[in-house]
């Protein structure tokens, strides 16, 4: 049998990690990454920016692991009046994606499909593009606005906007089945739904090997420190009842967020800060896995969750994880590879933290790699982006069009 042809796909991402927030979307860079193993990829990204001069929009192109990267940026503060720069800015930035696409047809050809990632600006373009040039789309969705906690934000406009584009694309695929209902339950209609799931670099997040005897045992926690979504300082409560039990213990939270402050003075109050309890900040990916090695939980107790892209990064490290039963996080891992707890529930999570500290022959790290590695790699994800694109691709191309 002929082999299958490696498709043109073209990225349009509404977060991506840039010269002013290098972490900012890099779980969509890292299924530009697994889809690159099985298509040739392109990344087409613009985002408001502070620069100098008369310019109002400026120009970067760089490989980021071999992916062509067309970065646009264009000028945050025009006129310094908001209500005249909204407007400015929404223009500026579509003029930045027509531009790019021009750039992109003209270096590497008419892509084969626009993969949009996370709505609504990057799907009203490519929904252009479908209908000025045919060209087929699809969309993946990541962002918690979507989930009943937040969908009040959603603004008239913006949800009939949504219900538009959602029903022009050829295909919708969300990181979790329960983001999946959340987008159907708003009216976002398509008949073509799909759910895969994001993406772990395992070259990148591995177990410690040897297994080193450590003087601490370690908790950790990775997250945005905004504590009325990922429930830091319950975890923080939690670890403070625990001491007693376990001295030896230590818990460190890694991150930064408006909740930061808050989480600092709970922990002074409770005599844990920098004692017990330590606040490492921003850390790279590199840094993360190093945490993740050391760690012997990792607990994400949030409120809610589209996916929780941490948690498979810990099992790709032979860490047993600890987490809510919110959002997508229940289809993330089973019991053989953690505990899910109740959201808020401060008695769950030390009964939980307690068997996972008591018990770790429970959660071998082998297995726990294996299970990453077999749903969430590169290959594996990219495998599954790689067949959608060619099931959307065969039905929407003409028969003398084939390949």
């Amino acid at each position: 049998m002929p082999e299958t042809p490696r498709r043109k796909i073209l990225f349009l991402p509404k977060w991506y990690p840039d010269r002013k927030a290098d972490q900012n979307g890099n779980f969509i860079q890292q299924h530009a990454r697994a889809v690159s193993g099985f298509a040739e990829v392109i990344v087409l990204y613009a985002n408001a920016d502070d620069f100098s001069g008369p310019n109002l929009t400026e120009f970067d192109y760089k490989k980021d692991d071999g992916i062509p990267t067309l970065y646009f940026y264009y000028k945050k503060r025009i006129t310094g009046l908001n209500f005249i720069d909204k407007p400015l800015k929404l223009l500026l930035y579509f003029a930045c994606l027509f531009r790019g696409y021009r750039i992109v047809e003209r270096l590497f050809g008419r892509p084969d499909l626009l993969h949009v990632h996370v709505l609504l600006r990057t799907g009203l373009f490519a929904w252009f593009k479908c209908f000025t040039s045919g060209l087929p789309f699809i969309i993946t969705e990541h962002w918690t606005l979507y989930l009943p906690q937040n969908a009040h934000k959603i603004s008239r406009l913006r949800k009939k906007l949504t219900q538009l584009v959602v029903k022009k694309a050829a295909a919708v695929n969300t990181v979790s089945e329960d983001l999946k209902n959340a987008m159907q339950n708003l009216g976002f209609r398509n008949r073509n739904y799909t759910v895969i799931p994001n993406v772990v670099d395992t070259a990148t997040f591995y177990p410690e090997n040897p297994i080193v005897l450590k003087p601490k045992k370690e908790l950790l926690n990775v997250a945005i420190l905004n504590d009325r979504a990922k429930n830091q300082s319950g975890l923080i409560k939690a670890f403070h009842k625990l001491l007693p039990e376990f001295p030896d213990l230590e818990l460190h939270i890694i991150g930064f967020g408006p909740s930061e402050q808050m989480l600092k003075d709970l922990a002074q109050e409770m005599g844990l800060l920098n004692k017990t309890v330590f606040f490492e900040g921003k850390k790279e990916a590199e840094e993360v896995a190093e945490f993740m090695r050391k760690a012997d939980v990792f607990v994400l107790p949030s409120f809610y969750e589209t996916f929780g892209v941490v948690l498979i990064e810990a099992l790709a490290s032979g860490t047993p994880v600890i987490a809510s039963k919110v959002g997508g996080v229940p289809e993330v891992f089973t019991k053989e590879q953690g505990i899910l707890i109740e959201p808020g529930n401060e008695e769950n999570l030390l009964e939980a933290l307690r068997f996972v500290l008591q018990n770790p022959e429970a959660f071998p790290k082998e297995k726990l790699r294996k299970f990453a590695v077999k749903n969430y790699s590169f290959d594996a994800v990219g495998k599954q982006f790689a067949a959608l694109y060619e099931t959307v691709l065969l039905s929407t191309e003409k028969p003398e069009d084939a390949r």
